[in-house]
């Protein structure tokens, strides 16, 4: 079982939004952003696992810190995959919502992991939103997935770390297996989320959550 920030709406949620930490990070940092989405999300449930694995330097991971371009960050975003899908059911079991009604938020490595899993879940999320990360095994990508989740990818012009021609890549990438997706770019910004940041990336939740309460699962 994972350490786990929970929190749940005054109201039945109708929503569960899982957020996904860097490395070295916790899921408290990433719960942060519940504070700016909360008022226009009082349907939401938002919960915030820490990683499975300590990092060296303190806070946890989902994969090993490895380049960019290393393919063992697959293999380890495979291996992390099942704990991090059962934690997910559980949190959708625990709130009585349907798969459907997930969206799944990274940061980073948090990123990769919030594409890696949210293109194989069994049932479509109803939005996949990463900051700051990119897209590992895109060569297996087309014979693996098993859904199209409407996805969004924001990225500081300025990241050092995850260099925002990833995104691109990554855009261009996802498009090719039919994902709509989006990407942005935020001017000024590093290996970080601001509240710009913040504004694109929940206006996008919103809107994939009414698309979702209107058409229904489209995979």
């Amino acid at each position: 079982m994972l350490n786990t920030l929970r929190r749940d709406p005054a109201e039945p949620a109708e929503w569960l939004v899982v957020f996904l930490h860097g490395y070295g990070s916790s899921g408290a940092d990433l719960m942060n952003f519940a504070d700016f989405w909360q008022a226009s999300m009082p349907n939401v449930a938002f919960v915030a696992p820490d990683g499975p694995t300590p990092a060296k330097e303190g806070g946890f991971q989902w994969v090993g810190k490895r380049p960019g371009g290393d393919p063992k960050l697959y293999d380890d975003a495979v291996a992390v995959q099942p704990i991090i899908d059962a934690f997910v059911d559980e949190e959708l079991a625990r709130l009585n919502l349907d798969a459907s009604r997930l969206a799944i938020v990274g940061f980073s490595q948090g990123t990769l992991m919030t594409l890696h899993m949210g293109m194989r879940r069994k049932v479509s999320p109803a939005a996949l939103l990463g900051y700051a990360g990119g897209l590992v095994g895109r060569e297996h990508l087309a014979e693996e997935m098993t859904s199209r989740p409407p996805t969004m990818l924001i990225n500081g012009e300025l990241d050092e770390l995850a260099p925002v021609y990833g995104m691109h890549v990554a855009v261009k990438a996802l498009s090719e297996v039919g994902i709509v997706v989006a990407g942005q770019a935020v001017p000024n910004l590093g290996h970080a989320v601001n509240a710009d940041a913040l504004i694109f990336g929940g206006r996008f939740l919103l809107s994939a959550f009414a698309y979702r309460q209107k058409h229904g699962v489209s995979d």
